[in-house]
């Protein structure tokens, strides 16, 4: 059969006018075009769908959460709007509320929350609550549900409570139990299944406890100094309303301390928690989507590259370049649309996947759907992307000259003005992307840089090992054939290297980052750090804590003891300048505009030390330097992780509201820790007499056998039951547990990455498959047995696979210790043999594609081949 007959054109002797090639859509010759290479057509379509799939599962998940959350923003809030106080709400607001109230139309409850210990009837055992007390009215909207399906009215009431399941498996109790709160012997009344505001507690130091407003005076746990979170839920009959209802409380409140939202403004615990998680999904599904790309262009190359015999027969026979263009142009169309269509299903699958992997967090009435919304964007973007990516292969086919069928020089392709231009627009195209995503222009540009810096890294690095390997001689002639092959033709080994190098360095980083964070905080909390914190004690009862320790435990302990007061307060202005509180909400980490947490004392920590300053609060000589403070300024000592938010230096003025009172302090020291560990710190530290009268809270934090901190808290409860104790060993497996959930879900998709990179390494295999099946039959002919040429491309795909694992590792490690030491601030350890297990793992899942992309090659008989080639 000769080439041309294959190709579907005329003999190149034929006359012109038969060809007909200058007319009209010629559909015989694209239909064999998609049939003489399908396993070529088969990887393009995967890329296809693979760029689509995370996107439109993941937007088409976000989008259904987002309407539930949206439609039950009202339930999530249970208001319509909402009075945030930190202390109890003043007689003014009260008096506003009182009037609005009155005027009709409006409904108003308090809610009030804090964290205490509940016991059992016999207090043998206890354990942290989440302490809720409520109204009747509670909630305004949503539904209280309980184990026994009846209204919480008919259940809550004085002397009532209601608990979550794990308060009853905790404390060894049943309904109808007794439970002890604070001074008050109450009784179970149901189990709580699910309270409408904040329905997911997986961040909660216990589990919740709903109490009636009726035994509020009896629990005796409401002290000066508690830490207490008030809330004051309203109801609006008219919507119009809620903007002036909440306008009105705004003007009473303290806009420092305080704040008004309505149920549209607020967020939620939960919507705060998923916009996150989305957030960080999108980056991921970005970076799978550039990283599909790459596979698409690159699988389009190898298909076109086997089409080079037909492009230019086509040439030869008076085609055009238009021609060549628009009939290709139609088969990429055909395969791109093929590919949406999979990508489009393959998403909806993974919009069922997700409420698997984060079932834990989604809330019950999540209903999965694909909206007319998602779909005409998913088609759109697939539209925008094999256009983009199918660009510079489709430009590369202008270069191809007739005179390829006797000379088969290679088709470089060409770097002109075009060429460049096409790099800014992927460039460009990625940044859209990742904008339209984030919705966020400066994380957009940290996100494009980075991932562009880690292609350019990948890229670089993969450039100069190959650099090295193109020289090497080896003695062994299978592995000189491997590294030769390495450098075949149409091999597209830079492209498998970058972009499973890159795909897994992301993979290896989270992977190593769960490790030391494991190790640092889990596995191996630190011996000397405090694993009991007690808190919320009171002035006077210090010494009847001491007391308690050393009776229960010993004296040593008891010795150990050091308290540390709290009082509340925020940052007015700084250096006579006010504090912009609305652009501070907006920074993304710490910002001046919260409450901190002010201490006082007269010594330095064991683990501090002083940066400048001659002492904690300076002398009469550096007093008398700053002559211009104003009069009744106070000394205060600032520690430098304030300097994240702010750098401090000695004669700052700082203006701080403290329980509603105004204190100016002057800066007269900087201290530091000397070695960062689990424990206490503050970011502003003044005298003693400056703050001991104000209303405290007071904690302590021991180290303690784990098997003595349940009998020393049942001793202190059943003491002073306003007294909370936080195992912070549980709560840090909590914690853990929670993280790797969450970063399974993460590495699910991670994986699509890697599928992209194996795409890419099949279709080098069918892209170079005449080469090979030529190096195949050539070394059979001289004598090389079948396990020879197996070996050798064993070989091959061994040194693709290590390249790109150990490149990534490289990046993981180097990008894995930079985030340890300059954001989580722990030891860095390299996880050695998780390390080693990587890299064998990526070097088998890498042969195994590759040997059994090439099984055809394998058994291809040398008589077969020499035959066929002759015959031609």
């Amino acid at each position: 059969m000769s080439v041309s007959s294959q190709v579907g054109v005329e003999h190149p002797a034929a006359p012109r006018q038969r060809v007909g090639l200058s007319s009209g859509i010629h559909w015989n010759f694209i239909r064999r075009q998609l049939t003489t290479a399908r396993q070529q057509s088969l990887i393009f379509v995967l890329c296809v769908a693979l760029a689509l799939v995370t996107l439109v599962g993941l937007n088409s998940f976000g989008d259904s959460v987002n309407k539930a959350l949206l439609t039950d923003a009202r339930e999530l809030q249970a208001a319509d709007v909402i009075i945030d106080t930190v202390l109890a709400p003043t007689d003014e607001l009260l008096s506003e509320i009182d009037t609005l109230v009155q005027g009709g139309g409006v409904e108003a409850t308090q809610v009030v929350e804090l964290f205490t210990v509940s016991r059992s009837g016999d207090d043998e055992r206890s354990l942290l609550t989440q302490l809720k007390i409520i109204e009747p009215a509670y909630p305004f909207y949503g539904v209280v549900e309980l184990a026994s399906q009846q209204p919480l009215n008919d259940i809550l009431g004085p002397g009532v409570v209601v608990a979550e399941q794990q308060v009853l498996d905790r404390l060894g109790l049943a309904v109808g139990d007794s439970i002890q709160i604070g001074e008050a012997d109450l009784t179970v009344g149901d189990v709580l299944i699910k309270d409408p505001v904040q329905p997911v507690n997986f961040f909660a130091f216990g589990p919740k406890v709903l109490v009636s407003v009726a035994d509020k005076d009896s629990l005796d746990l409401i002290k000066p100094g508690s830490r207490i979170d008030y809330d004051t839920l309203l109801k609006v009959d008219n919507e119009s309303r809620l903007e002036s209802v909440a306008e009105q409380l705004s003007a009473v409140v303290d806009p420092e301390l305080d704040r008004v939202r309505t149920y549209r403004t607020a967020q939620s615990g939960l919507q705060g928690f998923f916009d996150n998680l989305l957030f960080f999904l999108s980056l991921v599904a970005i970076f799978i989507l550039i990283l599909a790309g790459i596979g698409i262009q690159s699988a389009l190359t190898a298909f076109l590259q086997e089409r080079d015999n037909t492009v230019a027969i086509v040439k030869t026979v008076g085609g055009t370049n238009r021609f060549v263009l628009i009939h290709f142009l139609w088969v990429i169309v055909i395969l791109g649309a093929i590919g949406t269509g999979l990508g489009l299903l393959g998403g909806v699958l993974l919009q069922r996947i997700f409420p698997v992997l984060l079932a834990d967090f989604l809330p019950d009435d999540v209903t999965l759907q694909l909206s007319p919304r998602i779909l005409i964007e998913s088609l759109i973007l697939s539209a925008v992307v094999v256009g983009i990516f199918t660009v510079l292969p489709l430009d590369r086919l202008k270069e191809l000259r007739p005179s390829f069928i006797l000379r088969k020089e290679a088709i470089p392709t060409p770097k002109d003005w075009g060429f460049y231009g096409i790099l800014l627009l992927l460039i460009l195209f990625f940044a859209g992307m990742v904008l339209w995503q984030l919705n966020d222009l400066w994380r957009s540009l940290y996100f494009v840089g980075g991932t562009l810096l880690l292609v350019v890294v990948t890229a670089g690095i993969t450039e100069a090992v190959l650099f090295f390997l193109r020289r090497q001689d080896a003695k062994q002639l299978d592995v000189r054939q491997a590294l030769r092959g390495l450098f075949r033709p149409r091999n597209a080994t830079r492209a498998v290297i970058i972009t499973l190098a890159a795909a897994l360095a992301v993979i290896f980083t989270i992977y190593l980052l769960e490790e030391n964070l494991d190790g640092a905080f889990v596995s191996a909390y630190p011996e000397d750090a405090p694993n009991a914190f007690f808190i919320d004690i009171q002035p006077d009862q210090r010494d009847g804590f001491v007391q308690t320790v050393g009776t229960t435990l010993n004296e040593q302990v008891a010795d150990e003891v050091l308290f540390y007061p709290v009082v509340r307060g925020s940052i007015v202005a700084i250096n006579g300048e006010t504090v912009d509180r609305d652009s501070e909400r907006e920074r993304d980490s710490d910002n001046l505009s919260r409450l901190f947490n002010l201490t006082y004392r007269d010594f330095l920590l064991e683990d501090e030390r002083l940066m400048t300053g001659r002492s904690l609060f300076g002398d009469s000589a550096e007093n008398s330097a700053n002559a211009d403070l104003p009069e009744g300024a106070v000394p205060v000592s600032v520690l430098d992780e304030v300097f994240d938010v702010r750098e401090f230096k000695i004669g700052d003025q700082i203006s701080f509201r403290i329980q509603g009172l105004p204190v100016e302090a002057v800066v007269t020291s900087v201290r530091t820790r000397i070695n960062e560990s689990i424990s206490p710190f503050f970011y502003f530290t003044f005298q003693p007499e400056v703050l001991e009268a104000a209303p405290q809270s007071i904690f302590t934090a021991l180290r303690l056998p784990k098997e003595s901190i349940a009998p020393l808290q049942n001793e202190v409860v059943a003491r002073y039951p306003n007294i909370s104790v936080i195992d912070v060993t549980e709560a840090i497996s909590s914690f853990a547990e929670t993280a790797r959930k969450l970063s399974q879900v993460i590495r699910f998709l991670t994986f699509f990455s890697i599928a992209a990179g194996l795409l890419i390494i099949v279709s080098s295999v069918y892209a170079t498959r005449f080469a090979r099946i030529q190096e195949a039959v050539y070394f059979k002919v001289l004598g090389a047995k079948s396990r020879f040429v197996l070996r050798v491309f064993a070989m091959e795909n061994l040194f693709l696979g290590l390249l790109s694992a150990v490149i990534a590792l490289l990046m993981a490690q180097i990008s894995s210790w930079a985030i340890c030491y300059w954001v989580f601030d722990i030891q860095y350890l390299p996880q050695i043999g998780a390390s080693f297990l990587m890299i064998v793992v990526t070097v088998l899942l890498v042969m195994g594609v590759g040997l059994a992309a090439s099984l055809s090659i394998l058994r291809e008989r040398p008589i077969v081949f020499l035959r066929e080639q002759g015959g031609e």
